[in-house]
């Protein structure tokens, strides 16, 4: 598998030894300090010397500050999806952004069992997995309450929540051909370990995800690929990872280029410390130059788009906002007051809390923003790897808050455009002018979030930019909640009256 295209994120892989603790969170916090992009916890919550894995996460999002961190993974056995799915929504609210999510299906079962967990085939293993990943997305949802029923996990009437104030992306480790497929039918990223997986197995591994992923209606770029590596510096080159910081950079920079591998997380060797500082400040730079210039055409291009004045970039200028030319049908209604009935009222109710939802989460932007604004978050303090948005390397926190609330609105957008408008249309023919004007406001609000985007990649350079991104920011505000109240004014009567279902 060639280069994605991804980010690069490199970062470190800890053990929670607890007879060793203080050393094992120094190293965690060294790696925030260096700048490296993520941190993960081994978990393995049937050994006794170690620390609880989410019990150590929550330490260190109070301990770091722009470091990502994630379970490197979570023993799905031992953790109830979900559990889990509100543990790892917490901590990325309480973490401004900060946390992704490893799940593995068990590798150890007789340490799971030791503990009272689940005995499962490796068929049933793979089939929890598939179940736990639905069941933690849907609590990630807002919408109404869940039930669920599988043959491993089940939700009554479930409320979800709390909404991740970004979309966590769900990283699954294996390396047996039924769970590697499940890892591109369903996840986010794949993230094997160097010594269950070596490089030279890598590709033949990755096939079978991307195959899955093609098969399953996606491409293999929709699977990240981080690697849990571990190496040595020494004076003479042998193995993997074992020799001088230039073979280092060689042997990563060609899994970037040649296989797709973004992520590379380094374990602990017997010089954690020294390691770990070399390979952020000797390997991480050249790695990242040398992929860089590798993609040196499309890099180029993006940072032309960038140097571009703003009324000159691509995205050009965003219409106004013309109330007054908007098509009416007459039919008023009052969702707060709960009057709408009909075969359909509960999917009119759903479109209220998903509005809801939209309109709290650019609140929440409004205040970050405002709190840069005033000096209260300085550029230092407010900068975040979370690494959403594609445009850079660099990000503030506020740059991934603002590209995880695009990415939502934008999916939302997408489906009502594909889906219910669709539907509506189909079923009353007079509704084509407000669908037809919706969906146009639908592009214009797109056309905002690009100019948030380029305005937020300013920034990160130049705190001056600021007043660009508050402009942006009160511009989609203004336009997004007309566009809201117009939707619901005019499409929550048909939708319960001609029963259509979101």
């Amino acid at each position: 598998m060639p280069d994605l295209g991804h980010e690069l994120l490199f970062g470190a892989f800890v053990t929670p030894d607890a007879r060793n603790y203080h050393q094992t969170m120094a190293l965690a916090r060294l790696a925030d300090t260096l700048r490296l992009d993520v941190v993960g916890v081994q978990d393995h919550p049937y050994q006794p010397s170690f620390l609880d894995t989410w019990t150590m996460l929550s330490a260190l999002a109070a301990q770091t500050e722009q470091v990502r961190l994630f379970p490197d993974v979570a023993t799905l056995p031992l953790r109830p999806p979900a559990v889990l799915a509100r543990a790892a929504a917490s901590l990325d609210l309480l973490s401004n952004g900060r946390m992704e999510l490893g799940l593995g299906a068990g590798a150890f079962p007789k340490g799971v069992a030791s503990m009272g967990g689940p005995a499962r085939t490796p068929g049933e293993a793979v089939e929890a997995l598939e179940e736990a990943i639905q069941l933690i997305r849907a609590l990630w949802a807002p919408g109404e309450r869940i039930s669920f029923t599988g043959k491993h996990y089940s939700l009554v009437n479930a409320q979800p929540g709390p909404v991740p104030l970004h979309p966590i992306g769900i990283f699954v480790g294996s390396y047996k051909p039924r769970m590697l497929r499940l890892t591109g039918r369903l996840a986010d990223g794949w993230i094997p370990t160097s010594s269950y997986a070596s490089p030279s197995e890598i590709k033949d591994l990755a096939a079978i995800i991307d195959a899955a992923a093609v098969e399953a209606g996606r491409t293999p770029s929709d699977v990240r690929r981080w690697y849990n590596v571990m190496g040595s510096f020494t004076a003479r080159d042998g193995d993997f990872l074992h020799g001088r910081p230039t073979t280092w950079i060689e042997q990563l920079t060609e899994l970037a280029l040649d296989q797709g591998v973004s992520g590379f997380i380094l374990g602990p060797g017997s010089a954690a410390e020294s390691d770990l500082r070399r390979f952020a400040e000797e390997v991480v730079p050249e790695v990242r130059a040398a992929v860089a210039a590798a993609r040196g055409v499309q890099s180029s291009d993006d940072d032309d788009q960038l140097d571009l004045a703003p009324a000159e970039r691509t995205t050009g200028h965003v219409a106004d906002l013309d109330e007054a030319t908007r098509p009416h049908l007459g039919r008023p209604r009052d969702h707060a007051g709960g009057d709408v009935e009909g075969p359909g009222a509960r999917s009119a109710d759903f479109l209220v809390q998903v509005h809801d939802h939209l309109r709290s989460e650019l609140e929440q932007l409004k205040g970050v923003v405002a709190e840069v604004a005033a000096g209260h978050t300085s550029p230092a303090l407010a900068r975040s790897l979370i690494n959403r948005m594609s445009m850079r390397q660099n990000y503030w926190s506020l740059g991934a808050f603002c590209a995880a609330y695009c990415r939502v609105l934008t999916i939302h957008h997408a489906i009502e455009d594909s889906r219910m408008f669709t539907d509506l249309q189909s079923r009353d023919e007079s509704l084509a002018p407000v669908i037809e004007r919706l969906s146009e406001e639908h592009e214009m609000i797109a056309g905002i979030l690009t100019r948030l985007d380029e305005a937020l990649v300013l920034m990160v350079d130049d705190s001056s930019e600021l007043p660009g991104v508050q402009a942006e920011v009160e511009r989609l505000s203004e336009v997004l909640l007309s566009h809201l109240d117009y939707e619901e004014e005019e499409l929550l009567g048909p939708i319960a009256n001609l029963g259509i279902e979101i």
